[in-house]
């Protein structure tokens, strides 16, 4: 099932204007949030549902898809600068809060997330062009194409940007520079010929005022939906995990209130829930 981060409306915020949004859960038959980010104490700590899966030692493949994302390209600076952030963001206190978090795992089993490197397998950048319009399809697509030049890894999650000159689609709702604006990422999986489930997400790029603070970087601003979406598919990898009664995620429920920030090493990184202090911090 999809986790797709949805814009509901923009709120101005200490001179800054942010998106506010929420990630749903589609087709995962447990409560859709309200049209409401943050606010995640009237929702209560998350609660683990019984057999729900988790990623205990994650990695996270980054593809780059497009010429100007590779060497000599015009953001080829934004994708090595996302490189720097992913090297380092898994022995961070910002990724250390979803230790408190455990569950199923399919390839280690039950226990505790852990912290540590999140690099395994090599990242990609491909210099095909997408197309304008990248579906959830065209992503799952190119995820195969990965997978079937370097072999899976079903502790990973393969996070696929697109360039300026596209956008992602998820029926009729966009993300920045389609038609429709409504979501700046998600992530989600699919089961795979094996029958196991190869975990996604799709980080378009954060051009529009609806999915970036004013005064950050375009690639600080992804870093913030790359910390967000990670998390999330690492607490709640298939959506049947960690959530509130609401139906918030982790991450959900911390975002864009309080302010996403500049953290270790000077990359963007939002809030995470803490269920130890029943409130969103920073780290832990």
């Amino acid at each position: 099932m999809k986790k797709v981060l949805i814009v509901m409306f923009a709120l101005a915020l200490t001179g800054a204007a942010y998106a506010q949004q929420v990630e749903l859960a589609i087709g995962n038959g447990h409560a859709h949030p309200s049209n409401k980010a943050g606010g995640g104490s009237t929702g209560g700590n998350l609660s683990y549902h019984t057999g729900g899966s988790v990623i205990r030692n994650a990695n996270v493949v980054l593809i780059f898809w497009g010429p100007r994302f590779a060497s000599g390209g015009a953001d080829n600076g934004y994708a090595t600068q996302i490189q720097a952030f992913r090297n380092q963001f898994g022995t961070t206190g910002e990724y250390n809060t979803v230790t408190q978090y455990y569950g199923e795992d399919a390839v280690s089993g039950y226990g505790n997330i852990a912290t540590g490197s999140l690099v395994n397998q090599a990242d990609w950048f491909d210099t095909t062009n997408p197309p304008t319009n990248v579906t959830d399809a065209i992503v799952q697509s190119e995820v195969k194409a990965y997978i079937a030049g370097h072999g899976v890894d079903y502790n990973a999650i393969y996070e696929v940007f697109t360039p300026s000159t596209s956008y992602s689609s998820d029926g009729s709702s966009t993300s920045c520079g389609g038609p429709s604006l409504s979501y700046c990422a998600y992530h989600s999986n699919y089961t795979d010929g094996a029958g196991k489930r190869v975990k996604y997400s799709i980080e378009p790029w954060p051009g529009c005022s609806g999915c970036s603070v004013t005064g950050w970087t375009t690639a600080q601003n992804q870093e913030h939906f790359v910390c967000h979406e990670t998390r999330e598919a690492v607490t709640d990898a298939l959506g049947n995990a960690w959530f509130d009664r609401r139906g918030y995620e982790a991450d959900d429920k911390c975002a864009w209130s309080p302010a996403p920030f500049i953290g270790t090493g000077g990359f963007g990184y939002q809030y995470e829930w803490s269920n130890a202090t029943a409130t969103c911090v920073k780290t832990r």
